[in-house]
């Protein structure tokens, strides 16, 4: 009997030990998906099963055995693990941190600009620290060092010329020996000394590091080609040389765009606001100061060079936008004065004056200045000498300082007004000085002999 139900059991409860089984080797291998739910009566249907199987066996080993064998008893067993999952609730879904509630647009709006900043600045900064390196290898593998030691100044044959060791200097383009007139042994020692800074054989190709030689090469190429000039038309006083006339037709351009001409509106007392009614520290506005630089210039020249000009007027005034242009009468007297009254060493040093300032009356006073030719005439030896003889302190000269400021009045007036700009406002403040600096070198002398 107890046989019969042990085998009717084990009939009823084979195809649910198959089903179970299949169940059991599903669930250990998706166990992370079933729910816990689904997965207890499985279990307890697994316990009963064990149990019934335990006292069959002591019944019928026979049957057990066989039962054992078909029904994999042992992958049952292996699929019992425990813990099957972790229980309790999900976590909670991230949340993000207030400054980044809204996506970061907020932060990237206030921040956007202050990073580029950031960014530009450390770019530049690397940009400047690679060219350093790259200067510096450049440098140390490809600059050769220059071949003299030293230099000197000697007169030979009634010049003066710069030696580089016991080498002459010469041009570059047609090898020439500079010779320099002894009326102008400051500008002959002011070439040496310019010499004696380079380096390098590299730098004696670089024309910034040169001023002076190159202004000094250009009074030889006009004095050159006024003497072929001359040699071709012995009976014409009155021929210009080609090169000394393109000289004279380009400054004539800037007299009608001459920046001592370009004047602002004058001060609107009924608008205030207005830019032309700013005032500076000292009481005084940008066309004030525009007119005490033309009348340190303008008079001077018309009284004492220009004799036969009636008037210069201002080319920009009031508010005008198209430039006004000069009387035909004063246009002749002035490039009648370049072609005719300068020699080569002040044609080249006005040339120069007019482009560093803008302006060819400031490069016109300048010359009339310090030129050797009228430097004792009208210029500033004149003034000291007449002011020697009658026992008074001599006028106000013009010179590099007076000039730059002349130069540059809507600069400086902006300057004060905003701010500097570094590496840039300071940089043309000392350029330009330089510049007119060796126009005074050049055309200046004693004029006790001539080139």
């Amino acid at each position: 009997m107890a046989s019969s139900s042990a085998r009717g059991l084990q009939l009823a409860f084979s195809p649910r030990l198959t089903s179970c089984s299949t169940t059991t080797t599903t669930a250990s291998r998706y166990v992370s998906i079933a729910p816990r739910s689904q997965r207890i009566p499985n279990l307890r249907a697994l316990s009963s099963i064990r149990n019934v199987s335990a006292t069959t066996q002591k019944q019928q080993p026979q049957a057990t055995r066989s039962y054992s064998s078909l029904n994999a008893t042992p992958a049952l067993k292996g699929r019992v693990v425990e813990p099957l999952l972790g229980t309790g609730p999900p976590p909670d879904a991230p949340v993000p941190s207030p400054e980044f509630a809204n996506g970061g647009k907020e932060s990237k709006v206030q921040d956007d600009s202050t990073l580029r900043a950031a960014l530009l600045k450390r770019r530049m900064k690397v940009a400047r620290a690679l060219q350093v390196m790259r200067d510096e290898k450049k440098k140390a593998t490809t600059e050769v060092r220059r071949f003299w030691k030293g230099t000197s100044v000697k007169e030979v044959h009634g010049a003066y010329e710069i030696l580089l060791d016991s080498r002459a200097l010469r041009r570059p383009d047609d090898k020439q020996v500079i010779r320099i007139p002894l009326s102008k042994g400051p500008l002959a020692n002011a070439l040496a000394l310019e010499w004696d800074q380079l380096t390098s054989s590299q730098d004696a190709t670089k024309n910034h590091l040169l001023p002076l030689t190159s202004l000094v090469s250009r009074a030889i190429d006009i004095a050159a080609d006024d003497a072929k000039t001359s040699n071709l038309n012995p009976d014409d006083p009155n021929a210009v040389g080609p090169l000394r006339a393109g000289i004279a037709s380009m400054l004539m351009r800037y007299l009608d765009t001459d920046s001592l001409l370009c004047w602002s509106p004058p001060v609107d007392p009924n608008n205030p606001a207005a830019p032309s009614s700013a005032i500076d520290d000292e009481g005084k506005s940008l066309r004030d100061k525009q007119e005490e630089a033309y009348n340190k210039v303008v008079p001077f020249m018309m009284e004492h060079v220009w004799k036969n000009v009636k008037a210069i007027i201002p080319v920009l005034d009031e508010h005008s936008i198209m430039p006004k242009s000069q009387d035909p009468a004063t246009r002749d007297a002035v490039q009648k004065w370049i072609e005719k009254d300068l020699d080569a060493w002040e044609v080249a040093g006005l040339e120069r004056a007019t482009l560093a300032a803008k302006s060819l009356l400031i490069a016109s006073r300048l010359v009339a200045e310090w030129g050797e030719g009228l430097s004792g005439k009208v210029g500033a030896k004149a003034a000291i000498e007449h002011a020697q003889e009658n026992g008074n302190e001599p006028r106000e000269l013009f010179g590099v300082e007076e000039a730059a400021q002349a130069a540059s009045i809507e600069v400086d007036w902006q300057i004060s007004r905003w701010g500097e700009v570094e590496d840039t406002h300071d940089v043309e403040k000392a350029d330009v000085r330089r510049q007119l600096g060796g126009v005074v070198l050049v055309v200046s002398g004693t004029g006790t002999s001539k080139a």
